[in-house]
């Protein structure tokens, strides 16, 4: 199966979200962080994102008898390769931006029927605007965003670190005549 096939499923997508970090987390802690998935749906997607590479077993625990599993993302695995998206025909990009959509409204629905939601704290953002740029300024925008987020993604989960979905989504709205 193709990156673009396993990543454009919302269930599997979400693994992938609450793997990101460098995080370690049993098949069981998924099921809690995806709780409106049933825990068959979560474990069928594991197994195929593990038969696919995307996962890794990052260590074995023998718990009550049974072996339990710890699962850490492969960040090399987890993504469309550029050349890969290039080719994409339209309709494709429909899909993978509709699945992107779902699950962004899945983990914001997971957030606030959370006990401790509180959007105005937790400085909840989203905003839209509509930038006139040429490409070299698009594609310097894109290298600053790059350089602002790409630090962060090192870093660990550790006491008052709570982890953040950020989404930037760039398309292009109108075009001159």
């Amino acid at each position: 199966m193709e990156t673009f096939e396993l990543l454009a499923n919302p269930a599997r997508l979400r693994i992938v979200h609450a793997l990101r970090g460098d995080r370690t987390l049993t098949t069981g802690e998924l099921c809690a962080r995806l709780p409106d998935t049933s825990k068959a749906t979560v474990y069928r997607h594991v197994d195929t994102l593990t038969a696919a590479g995307v996962l890794e077993v990052a260590e074995e625990r023998r718990v009550r008898g049974a072996v339990e599993r710890l699962y850490r993302l492969r960040q090399d695995k987890a993504s469309i390769p550029a050349e890969a998206a290039a080719e994409l025909p339209a309709d494709a990009y429909r899909s993978v931006f509709a699945v992107a959509m779902a699950v962004l409204m899945a983990e914001f629905n997971g957030y606030l029927d959370g006990e401790k939601a509180d959007p105005a704290a937790d400085l909840v953002g989203f905003r839209q605007h509509a930038l006139w740029l040429n490409r070299a300024e698009l594609e310097q925008m894109i290298a600053e965003l790059r350089a602002v987020i790409a630090p962060r993604l090192a870093n660990q989960a550790e006491p008052g670190r709570d982890q953040y979905l950020l989404s930037p989504i760039i398309f292009p709205i109108e075009r001159p005549r």
